[in-house]
């Protein structure tokens, strides 16, 4: 039931109004001044409100001004005796929903109301399903290296600076540049993600810069790219160290004059971009090397942001672990499971080779093998989920792994990375695209580390 306060000075049209909406079965509170009326908004949450314009004590337009100010998606109906166009044109200005006559008709009254009831509860709707559809999760962690993080992006990110994100697959360097997204002047033009790993060497120009029609083979039509695209908001360039050297020296350009030309165009095209690049890579060394340009990486690191491995900063798994439980039970639709200091603990003991993303998927893998609090036990027992498994005291599996084998904490590392990719590849029976996207990498990245690793169908 739709709740509606009414705030006019004179009692006639309050009864009169009451009882119209009331016969309608609204739930009516009304009020006589506008100092208790904006009290009423403060304290309860109303669905729509009928304001007198000329009123003692306060003014009706500054009882608009005040209450938008308390609930902007708050639906106001002006009501006067003394209507005129102009009045009506300042109640609109000020927010208004719509603007009535006094004494009001009947049917008006009632459509109008109906519509700016339909209308609150659109506003909400579409804010709620933003919120759902919005990819820009918040920042969790309270380490000194987060906290350093989150305060350089207050400062950068409402300027034009470019910014290089740095770190480790899986530490979070998307979140960093959809942030100085959000927070910067151009959030409400597009973010533009280009993965440069994930896109052949031959096509990568083709889709930065777009192409003219018969450009080359397979050009059957105009395109265009990724810059044009992101004109007026922000460019990721993900993966920007697996750039082609000949792509390098185009975006270069294109950073240099804030012009691109279309792969078999002549034409400059002029582009308002904010360029964010990301990179796992040691780019000085990749300049060394000669697979970087060293301008191209002065020109991208005007402001440099190094996200940490899960690693240096074991404080925030904490943080995170119940972030992700709350996330994933409810996305099952679960009560969400408690985990033991000592489970925590047996977390923040493992290597995290994958940073942010593995822990997610190691949480995600808890809620499912679990009882209804995961113990230190079930994280020693799925850590590594292809293992072999032996029996402990309790009842309880764990993995047995025999250390020492391995030489080094890179040795290790690359077991049982190449141990999860094994399970996660046989799990989804060898289907690479939906492997990728359940670890949530590229499918290059995958096809690379199945080269890496030697591993095979059926081994």
């Amino acid at each position: 039931m739709a709740k509606i306060l009414i705030i006019d000075d004179e009692r006639a049209i309050r009864s009169t109004l009451r009882e119209i909406l009331e016969y309608e079965d609204y739930d009516v509170e009304d009020v006589d001044n506008g100092v208790d009326g904006l009290q009423l908004i403060e304290k309860k949450d109303f669905d729509l409100v009928l304001c007198d314009i000329k009123m003692n004590r306060m003014d009706g337009m500054e009882v608009l001004t005040e209450g938008l100010a308390l609930k902007p998606d708050l639906p106001f109906i002006m009501i006067s005796g003394h209507g005129t166009v102009e009045t009506a044109v300042e109640a609109s200005k000020k927010g208004a929903f719509d603007f009535i006559s006094k004494p009001p008709d009947l049917n008006r009254l009632l459509i109008t109301v109906r519509n700016a009831l339909d209308r609150g509860s659109l506003v909400v709707e579409a804010k709620v399903l933003k919120r759902k559809v919005s990819k820009v999760r918040p920042i969790l962690g309270e380490s000194q290296a987060i906290l350093k993080i989150k305060e350089t992006i207050d400062r950068v990110a409402p300027t034009d600076a470019r910014v290089l994100v740095t770190g480790a697959n899986g530490s979070g360097k998307e979140l960093v540049a959809r942030w100085l997204h959000e927070k910067s002047n151009r959030s409400n033009a597009p973010i533009i993600e280009v993965n440069c790993a994930a896109i052949p060497s031959e096509l990568i120009e083709s889709e930065l810069f777009g192409h003219e029609k018969g450009s080359f083979t397979s050009a059957i039509k105009q395109r265009i790219g990724k810059f044009e695209s992101a004109n007026g908001g922000t460019l990721f360039l993900d993966e920007i160290g697996d750039m082609s050297q000949s792509a390098q020296a185009k975006v270069l350009r294109a950073l240099q004059e804030n012009k691109i030309t279309r792969v078999g165009g002549e034409k400059e095209i002029e582009v308002d971009v904010r360029v964010v690049a990301a990179t796992n890579k040691d780019l000085l060394k990749e300049i060394e090397a000669g697979n970087f340009r060293m301008d191209l990486y002065h020109r991208l690191s005007v402001i440099l942001i190094h996200v940490p491995p899960l690693t240096d900063r074991k404080d925030d798994i904490g943080l995170l672990t119940q972030s992700f439980l709350d996330e994933i039970c409810n996305e099952y639709g679960m009560p969400v499971k408690k985990i033991s200091d000592a489970a925590m603990d047996a977390l923040k003991a493992l290597p995290w080779t994958g940073n942010i993303r593995e822990l997610r998927n190691m949480v995600e893998r808890l809620i499912i093998l679990s009882d209804k609090t995961i113990t230190d036990n079930d994280v020693r027992a799925f850590a590594n989920p292809s293992a072999p498994v032996v029996a402990i005291e309790g009842g309880n599996a764990a993995p047995q792994t025999d250390f020492d084998q391995f030489n080094n904490f890179q040795e290790y590392k690359d077991f049982a990375e190449r141990e999860y990719i094994k399970f996660k590849l046989e799990k989804n029976n060898w289907n690479v695209s939906k492997t990728a996207d359940d670890i949530d990498i590229q499918r290059s990245h995958l096809y690379s580390k199945i080269e890496k690793f030697g591993l095979k169908r059926g081994e």
